[in-house]
């Protein structure tokens, strides 16, 4: 292996040439404020009303509903405070999951503190959420379900769709964090009943520091910052032109090549976790059903095997992420696994895999050696 084989693609991708290139005439050549009146000015305008109808049509979405944002957290964070604080006539119960991304589960404990009540939806053994305990949850004063599309560390993908018929039939609002779904699945905001979702753009080929949030026409949403008139008011501030650019063309790419990548994604997975299993003399197990999981996610445990071990025995050829973290005299399981009610042992040694348009079958063939070959050095030694 001479060059690093990148195989955490859920953690964040790398920018896509044809985003760079994209972006690069508006580094250097277009600097114009967008609010000036000026030929520079209106150009860049004219470039960010593009890339919103870009982002706009990856998701279903009209222009106007898309806002931009710095990335997947500030959406979260302006998704769920926003949609509260304009409604707390409704209520002040909120139902979520106990398998979110931090910038979700954080904004709950901080509303918490401010007289909000949280009910924490459990999930099953693969981080899934039962329908049953979202209908029982939701009450009069319910005023916002927020549950993730697709889980970032184990790729399950949750049943938007009927939790967002059960929020429309009781009158709530329903925010979904799509940063792992968006370019990986179809997205549609109309079919999947939301009236909130959270994009990042360094999930799908696109820069870090620039994401996007949909609202849908018709929502009552209140601002966090407080500026001039970008963004409908919403989010002010002078836009980063170059990042929302690329935002723009990096959705564009995504639902252009949406089934290609998608079946791309699942086919190098899949070479994958033969491969493991083939090769692996110890137990792979699969934290998630593979049926209902993004099609590059794979989280697995291999019988035996400490997971940071395994990562420094791999060395830099290889990257991906452990389902724990280590410290000085104690090993922390992840929330995600933890509320999936994984064994210590099975979550200590949690790998996950992800794999990208990038991903080449040799660079999956080198992986799966590399991976193998320490897995059953370090399970022998036991």
């Amino acid at each position: 292996m001479k060059h690093l084989i990148y195989l955490d693609y859920n953690a964040t991708t790398p920018i896509a040439p044809e985003v760079a290139d994209e972006m690069l005439p508006y580094i250097q050549a277009h600097f114009g404020n967008p609010s000036s009146g000026y030929a520079i000015g209106r150009h860049n305008k004219e470039a960010i009303e593009k890339a919103r109808m870009q982002v706009a049509n990856l998701i279903g979405a009209t222009p106007e509903e898309i806002i931009f944002t710095s990335g997947g957290t500030e959406s979260n964070n302006h998704a769920i405070r926003g949609a509260v604080f304009a409604n707390q006539q409704k209520g002040t119960h909120i139902i979520t999951s106990a398998v979110e991304h931090p910038a979700v589960t954080e904004v709950c404990y901080y509303l918490e503190k401010q007289g909000y009540e949280i009910t924490w939806l459990p999930v099953d053994s693969f981080g899934k959420v039962n329908l049953a305990d979202v209908k029982k949850a939701v009450r009069p004063d319910t005023a916002l379900i927020s549950i993730m599309h697709a889980n970032n560390e184990v790729g399950t993908i949750q049943p938007i769709k009927e939790i967002g018929e059960i929020a429309k039939t009781h009158g709530v609002l329903f925010h979904t964090d799509a940063a792992q779904s968006v370019g990986k699945i179809e997205t549609n905001v109309n079919k999947l009943n939301v009236d909130l979702l959270s994009i990042a753009g360094h999930k799908l080929y696109a820069p870090k520091g620039i994401g996007s949030l949909y609202i849908r026409k018709g929502v009552k949403f209140e601002n966090l910052i407080f500026g001039a008139g970008q963004e409908r008011g919403l989010r002010p501030g002078t836009e980063n032109v170059p990042y929302v650019v690329a935002l723009g063309k990096a959705c564009e790419l995504a639902k252009e090549n949406l089934e290609k990548n998608n079946r791309h994604l699942f086919q190098m997975r899949q070479l994958l976790l033969e491969g493991l299993k083939e090769k692996c003399q110890t137990t792979v197990k699969v934290n998630a059903d593979l049926d209902n999981c993004l099609p590059n996610t794979l989280s697995i445990a291999f019988d035996g095997v400490d997971a940071h071990t395994l990562a420094s025995f791999v060395g830099s050829g290889v990257s991906f992420s452990t389902g724990s973290a280590c410290h000085a005299d104690s090993v922390e399981i992840s929330p995600v696994l933890n509320a999936m009610n994984t064994d210590r042992k099975t979550a200590a040694g949690t790998v996950r895999i992800s794999t990208g348009k990038y991903t080449t079958e040799k660079e999956i063939d080198h992986a799966v050696e590399a991976i193998s070959t320490a897995v059953n050095q370090l399970s022998l030694s036991k």
